[in-house]
Formats: C-alpha cells, sequence, structure tokens
C-alpha cells in the first residue's frame, strides 16, 4: 500500500489570497468623525469613502446617524455641535388685516385665508398653495435657483 500525499508531486496547488482587515478592527470618535465628515464633502458617495478605509457601507451609514443624533462629533464642530439638518426655520405670521393687504397693493399675494408655504430663495419669493404639483414646484425651484447665476 502505497499512499502518497506530497504536495511536491501534486501538478496544481491551490493558494487563496485574502485582502483587506484581518481582525476586528476599532475606531476612536476622531477616526469615525473624519471618515463621516469626508461623506458630506460635495461630489463624494458612502460608497468611495467606505472602499477608501475598507469598511462596509452600513458602518458607515450607522457613524452618520451617530453623528446626526449628537453621539459623535465631527472634526471642526464646536462640542455642543452635531450633524444636524440644516433646515429654515419656519416663522408663523399672523394674518394680514385687508387694509395691510390693499396698502401693500402686491398682486402676488395670496388671499390671507389660503394656507400656504413661503419659500423665499436667492431674492425671490415663491408661495406655494397645498395641493401644488411638486414636479412643477421643482422647476419653479430649480428656474429660480438657476436665475441667480
Amino acid at each position: 500500500m502505497d499512499v502518497v500525499s506530497d504536495d511536491a508531486k501534486a501538478e496544481f496547488r491551490r493558494i487563496e489570497v485574502l485582502t483587506g482587515p484581518a481582525r476586528r478592527r476599532r475606531w476612536s470618535t476622531e477616526e469615525k468623525g473624519r471618515i463621516v465628515a469626508e461623506t458630506l464633502q460635495p461630489e463624494t458617495t458612502v460608497t468611495e469613502v467606505a472602499r477608501r478605509w475598507q469598511l462596509c457601507p452600513q458602518q458607515i451609514w450607522g457613524w452618520r446617524r451617530e453623528a446626526r443624533e449628537g453621539h459623535l462629533v465631527l472634526p471642526g464642530a464646536d462640542r455642543g455641535s452635531t450633524m444636524a439638518p440644516n433646515f429654515v426655520p419656519i416663522v408663523a405670521e399672523a394674518a394680514a388685516s385687508s387694509a395691510e393687504v390693499a396698502s401693500e397693493a402686491a398682486p402676488e399675494r395670496t388671499p390671507a385665508a389660503t394656507p400656504c408655504i413661503e419659500i423665499r430663495l436667492v431674492g425671490a419669493v415663491v408661495r406655494v398653495a397645498p395641493g401644488t404639483d411638486p414636479a412643477l414646484l421643482s422647476d419653479v425651484l430649480r428656474a429660480v435657483r438657476m436665475s441667480a447665476r
């Protein structure tokens, strides 16, 4: 009984090369903040940053959520500041009296009884009534933005 199990006599050997991190990595809060800040740059995607750092994109989305919730501070931000959305505050004004509306003589002004959202964008005022077509509103806002250039 001759059993030959010598690898030197085999014609081919299979070699498997594993790339990427070989162990579970620990990221400091500064590193996480720096990586999240990279994803917030214009023309940058989370997938590109994940490839660069050899991370799973879902991990970065989790860190972005942590930053939004205030658990992760981004570099260059104050300690109290987080990655909160930058929304314009809504200011509720009292309904204008008919005398004030008549004195303004603004033909584009909607009647005081009709609720609407007022959007001030690059010097223009767009009033949006309920039920406005979203596609039309998007086209109008794009045109206003382009006219400012």
